[in-house]
C-alpha cells in the first residue's frame, strides 16, 4: 500500500522539523515548504493525503494558499497554524475551505487527532457515505440542503443552522456528522436553553469530586462525552452571557476546565449549532456576544420551512405515516388526494414536526382505511369551519383556490359568532370553541381586525375580561 504524505509549509525550520517527527511516528511521508511559491511546486509533483501550513510567510500567507489548494487541489485537506491569538485568521481560513487549524504554541494531543481525521478523510471511499437522502424531498430548496451537507461534511469548520421551528436543523446535524470523518465518534446533542443556568458550566465542562455540594464523584461534561465526535448545541441563543464567554473560550482555545479542576485538558470538537432565533439581531441588541457569533457562524447552513417546499409534502406525509404505523404495528391508511391537497395549502408554522403530530393525530381519527381531511383537522379548525368538511375535489376545476374556500367559511363562522355575541371578542371565542388569542390571531389574518398589532400583554388582560 503507498504510504501517505503531507506537506508542511513553515518558515522556521524548528516547527517543519517537529511536524515531520509527529507525522513520521504516525508513518506518513513529509515534504517540506520554507513560503508558498515553493509549496505550489511541490504541490504538483504529487498527490498529498493532507497540508499543514503556517500563516504567516515572507512570499505570502496560509489564507493565499488556502485559496490555492481549493481552486486546483480539490479535496486536498488543509490545516492552518495560526498564532495564539490569531482567532480571525483562524475563521477566515475556515471560511475559504481550510478543513481545521491549530494555535501556535502547538500540541501533540491536538496534532494527531487533526492528521487522524484528515487522513481518514482523504482516504475514505465516497460510497461509504451515509446517504443524504434522509433528507427526504425532490424540491430544489431540499437538494440544496442535500448538496451543502455533503460539502460541509469535508471539513471540521463551525455550522450554524438557521430555521424555524421544527424545519429539521437537528436531522441536518446529525447528517453532517454522519458523512464526516468523525463518524465513528460520538453525536451528542444538548438543548441549552433546558439546562438550568447554575448547572451550565457543570454539565458542558463536567466537575471535581467535591467541587460543590453532591459532586459525590468526577463528572464528565458534554464536551468530554463529545471528544474526537460532534457537539450540536440546539438553542445556543439561550446561552446566557457568562456562558458565553466560557464557550468561546473553549472553542477557540480547544480545551476546557472541569468545575472545581486545576488544569485544561485538550479537547477536540466539532461545534454545530442551531436556533429558530435571529442571532444577528440579537448580536446588535447585546444579548448575544459579537466575538461568539462569528465563531459559530462560519459556515451557515439555512433549512428551508415546510411551506417553502409544499410539493415534498406528499412525500413526506407517506414517508411519515408509514414510520408511525410500523411503530404500533398497524397497517398503513390511504391518504386521500383531496387531504394531501389540504395539506400543502397549509402554513405549517411548526414545520415538519407540526405535519408529524398531524399525521399522528389523523391516524387515531381516521376510521383505518382512509385518511380524511376532517381526520387531519384539529378541534380549533373543526369548529371555525362550522363542524363541516370542507367540499374539495382536486380533478375538479374550482373558481376559487382552496385556501380561499376554506377562509371564507372561516370568515363566515367568525362573523355569524361576533354578530350573536354582540361583538364581544371574549364571548365569541368561546362560542367558536378556541381560545380568545386564536380568535384573535385568526381575526388579523383574515383582515377582519382593525387593530392587527396585538400586544401579548393585552392578549393576556384581554384573556381574563368578563
Amino acid at each position: 500500500m503507498e504510504k501517505l504524505r503531507c506537506l508542511i509549509v513553515d518558515d522556521e525550520t524548528d516547527i517543519r522539523e517537529l511536524l515531520a517527527m509527529t507525522l513520521d511516528r504516525m508513518d506518513i511521508e513529509t515534504y517540506s515548504a520554507s513560503g508558498i511559491e515553493e509549496a505550489k511546486t511541490l504541490l504538483k509533483q504529487r498527490n498529498y493525503a493532507l497540508c499543514l501550513t503556517d500563516m504567516q510567510m515572507a512570499d505570502g500567507t496560509g489564507l493565499d494558499l488556502v485559496k490555492h489548494i481549493t481552486e486546483f487541489h480539490t479535496g486536498l485537506p488543509v490545516a492552518v497554524l495560526t498564532a495564539h491569538a490569531s482567532a480571525e485568521n483562524a475563521v477566515s481560513a475556515l471560511k475559504l475551505g481550510a478543513f481545521d487549524y491549530l494555535t501556535k504554541p502547538i500540541s501533540l494531543k491536538q496534532l494527531r487527532p487533526l492528521i487522524e481525521f484528515a487522513v481518514k478523510l482523504s482516504t475514505q471511499p465516497q460510497a461509504n457515505l451515509t446517504n443524504t437522502l434522509d433528507m427526504i424531498g425532490e424540491s430544489e430548496p431540499i437538494q440544496c440542503v442535500r448538496t451543502m451537507i455533503a460539502k460541509l461534511a469535508r471539513s471540521q469548520a463551525p455550522v450554524y443552522v438557521s430555521g424555524e421551528s421544527g424545519s429539521g436543523k437537528e436531522l441536518a446535524a446529525k447528517l453532517i456528522h454522519l458523512n464526516s470523518s468523525r463518524r465513528d465518534g460520538a453525536f451528542i446533542a444538548v438543548n441549552c436553553g433546558a439546562i438550568p443556568e447554575n448547572l451550565m458550566e457543570s454539565e458542558f465542562f463536567g466537575y471535581k469530586k467535591g467541587s460543590f455540594t453532591g459532586a459525590n464523584q468526577d463528572k464528565e461534561g458534554m464536551f468530554q462525552a463529545a471528544n474526537g465526535g460532534t457537539l450540536f448545541l440546539d438553542e445556543v441563543a439561550d446561552l446566557p452571557l457568562p456562558m458565553q464567554v466560557k464557550l468561546l473560550r473553549a472553542i477557540q482555545e480547544k480545551k476546557v476546565r472541569m468545575v472545581g479542576g486545576t488544569h485544561e485538558e485538550a479537547v477536540d470538537v466539532r461545534i454545530i449549532s442551531a436556533t429558530h432565533k435571529n442571532l444577528s439581531e440579537m448580536m446588535d441588541a447585546g444579548l448575544f456576544r459579537q466575538d461568539l457569533y462569528y465563531r459559530l457562524n462560519v459556515i451557515q447552513l439555512k433549512m428551508p420551512s415546510l411551506r417553502d417546499r409544499s410539493s415534498d409534502i406528499p412525500l413526506l406525509a407517506t414517508l411519515l405515516l408509514s414510520r408511525q404505523c410500523a411503530s404500533l404495528n398497524i397497517a398503513m391508511p390511504k391518504i386521500e388526494d383531496a387531504a394531501l391537497a389540504y395539506m400543502k395549502k397549509l402554513p405549517f408554522p411548526g414545520n415538519v414536526r407540526e405535519l408529524e403530530n398531524m399525521l399522528e393525530r389523523a391516524l387515531a381519527m381516521c376510521d383505518g382505511n382512509i385518511i380524511t381531511i376532517d381526520d387531519l383537522m384539529n378541534d380549533d379548525e373543526f369548529r371555525l369551519n362550522g363542524n363541516k368538511k370542507p367540499s374539495f375535489d382536486p380533478d375538479q376545476t374550482l373558481e376559487i383556490s382552496l385556501s380561499d374556500y376554506l377562509e371564507d367559511i372561516e370568515k363566515r363562522a367568525i362573523i355569524k359568532a361576533l354578530n350573536k355575541a354582540n361583538n364581544n371578542k371574549t364571548a365569541a371565542a368561546k362560542l367558536l370553541g378556541v381560545s380568545f388569542r386564536t380568535l384573535r390571531y385568526r381575526l388579523a389574518k383574515l383582515g377582519l381586525s382593525k387593530d392587527e398589532d396585538v400586544d401579548l400583554e393585552d392578549d393576556a388582560e384581554s384573556d381574563v375580561q368578563p
